[in-house]
């Protein structure tokens, strides 16, 4: 089955993703912006979420007068979606795979668009091929996604815990399905050509990835996404066995301590490093 690793990972993470949605929300805000800017959607249009997760984009869409059709894999956020956006078609499936005409009612997409979706494909090729035999001609995609180099969001406090693992996470595999997988942009660019995409630009955008939600400092918002990760998870397992409780909450406190020496202004915010990517059908 394709994606399947990411089908069963996403089954998890999702619930976290939801249960965090309004940290996320705040904190990927400048990233939905520059997708939605860079979509140029008019109302009338039919508009593809790819990897929708909650439906942030979708609510945009709809607040557009387009009209929304979400895809993701993870039933947990393709439920919230629902909920949140009850105009919009939201379907749980694969991308890569399904048949999006035809779940579609056979309609094509005017627009494709995606925050942070499109990178856990283990063929991306035939996933973006997929993708463009459900769109118009002359259709515009534009999604956003994580630059190479150095990107806080996966390391500002996260070290802290890797740091007192036996054994610490492997490095994230950039061209592996995962979230830097679309960081090259060689590789981006090779990949939509493959699939049959024109006119592909990508444009760097570094955003603010600001965790000050409602005059908070953002620690406590920071804290929670690290520990809902697989690091903060793998830890806390960890930890627990082998410090007990008492040693689990001085690590947790540990952490709390070196997300407060972060901030920055008062708030924990930092760079985020991304590319928002463009091309014609």
């Amino acid at each position: 089955m394709a994606n399947e690793e990411q089908q069963q990972a996403w089954a998890a993470q999702g619930i976290d993703w939801v249960d965090n949605a309004a940290t996320f929300e705040a904190v990927l805000a400048p990233f939905a912006d520059a997708v939605m800017e860079a979509a140029d959607i008019t109302a009338g249009q039919r508009v593809l979420d790819i990897g929708c997760g909650s439906g942030t984009l979708l609510q945009r869409t709809a607040d557009l007068g387009a009209i929304p059709f979400g895809v993701d894999i993870s039933e947990p956020m393709t439920d919230a979606a629902r909920r949140r956006v009850p105009e919009a078609t939201v379907i749980l499936g694969d991308a890569q795979t399904m048949d999006l005409h035809r779940a579609a009612g056979g309609a094509s997409f005017h627009r494709v668009i995606s925050r942070f979706g499109v990178m856990f494909f283990d063929d991306p090729v035939a996933a973006f091929t997929n993708i463009r035999t459900a769109t118009a001609p002359g259709s515009r995609l534009a999604f956003v996604c994580w630059r190479e180099g150095d990107n806080p969001m996966f390391t500002a406090g996260t070290d802290v815990l890797a740091a007192k693992l036996e054994s610490p996470p492997a490095a994230l595999d950039p061209t592996a399905p995962g979230p830097l997988a679309f960081g090259n942009p060689e590789r981006v660019r090779a990949i939509l050509t493959n699939a049959g995409w024109n006119d592909i630009a990508l444009e760097a955008f570094d955003g603010v990835c600001n965790f000050g939600i409602d005059g908070s400092d953002g620690v406590e918002e920071r804290l929670a996404l690290i520990l809902a990760n697989r690091t903060g998870q793998q830890a806390r397992a960890e930890l627990e066995a082998r410090l007990g409780a008492d040693g689990w909450a001085g690590a947790v406190e540990e952490l709390r301590d070196e997300l407060r020496r972060q901030r920055v202004d008062g708030v924990v915010q930092f760079p985020g490093r991304t590319w928002v990517v463009t091309a014609i059908a």
